[in-house]
């Protein structure tokens, strides 16, 4: 199975650039599953039912998210009603949504799992324990298991690859919204990633618009940032598990140039 995982989806330019080449992507590595993260999807903050129903009928499958996925509140009742945008599985229980989704593709049974680190992140539960609890409850037939680690410390993600190796077929981080260049497949086989990188404008700081960034960093009075625009870069992973085992064959760091 082929699976493309792309990471942190910023504002319109990087939402323009999965549906502008999302189905060029899937058919030249002949993709089975799309995974993205969607936590920056409206604005660079949270998403919007819409915004995502669009992506989910031109080609992506499922979303991930973040810290940001509650910034706005029709994210509340969207995520109860749309199995495919997960959030967070280590937030408190009565957390709206899921922290994981279970699905079938071609035949083969896959589990798409998404943490959130503790190091300079807001307060959530241990991502290790909660994690430990979702797999050992998972059925043996659940062989594709693909997890997204939404941390900024690139120590933990480390970290959940090296707990998790021969476990689940591959973790891969977001949030830091800078590709790293260590992808690998561990020991036990599992495909690994620390950051998959940003899907948006390398124009401004992470995707926002520079002048507001500096500002916030310069002034005590600086507005919440907006996008930014220009020098789009579409970034991720396609990942070759093999079905019967679960365990990875191959990861390609992908980082694409697209022209708006």
């Amino acid at each position: 199975m082929k699976v493309l995982m792309i990471g942190d989806v910023v504002a319109k330019p990087g939402r323009v650039a999965v549906l502008e080449r999302i189905q060029d992507v899937r058919e030249q590595h002949q993709i089975d599953l799309a995974i993205m993260n969607a936590e920056n999807l409206a604005g660079g903050f949270s998403v919007t039912p819409s915004l995502c129903e669009e992506l989910f009928a031109n080609g992506i499958d499922v979303m991930t998210s973040g810290n940001h996925i509650f910034d706005k509140k029709e994210a509340i009742d969207y995520i109860r009603k749309q199995p495919r945008l997960v959030r967070p599985a280590n937030y408190p229980p009565n957390t709206p949504g899921s922290g994981f989704w279970t699905g079938e593709v071609n035949g083969a049974h896959v589990v798409v799992i998404n943490l959130m680190g503790r190091v300079f992140m807001p307060p959530s539960d241990d991502p290790f324990r909660i994690v430990d609890q979702i797999v050992g409850a998972l059925p043996e037939k659940a062989t594709v298991r693909l997890d997204d680690m939404h941390a900024e410390a690139t120590s933990e993600i480390v970290a959940m690859g090296w707990h998790l190796d021969g476990r689940v077929s591959a973790v891969v981080g977001t949030h830091t919204h800078v590709q790293t260049a260590d992808e690998r497949i561990l020991p036990q086989g599992t495909a690994y990633l620390t950051d998959l990188g940003m899907t948006g404008s390398y124009a401004g700081v992470i995707g926002m618009n520079k002048s507001d960034v500096i500002a916030r960093f310069t002034s005590v009075t600086a507005r919440r940032a907006e996008h930014s625009s220009g020098q789009v870069r579409i970034c991720g992973a396609v990942i070759d598990v093999d079905e019967a085992t679960g365990h990875a064959r191959k990861i390609e760091r992908v980082n694409l140039a697209h022209d708006q």
